[in-house]
């Protein structure tokens, strides 16, 4: 699926580059949107650099962009 499925699909500002934070597990998880897989985004993470899949709605915090 590509990033405008994913965008019009679930209503998400979905885009490569974009930064987030997953809430799902003991501590937030922050990364970057790379690409998507399927219906899921993938996201590098910033501790880790691993790159993993994430459903675009779930447990996902989309994080503004900031121009500093």
């Amino acid at each position: 699926m590509s990033m405008e499925y994913i965008r019009n699909t679930y209503n998400v500002p979905a885009k490569r580059g974009v930064k987030v934070k997953y809430t799902g597990g003991v501590k937030p998880i922050f990364g970057k949107i790379v690409g998507t897989r399927n219906a899921h985004i993938r996201v590098k993470l910033e501790e880790t650099q691993k790159t993993v899949s994430f459903h675009p709605t779930w447990k996902i915090e989309y994080l503004p962009h900031s121009s500093t």
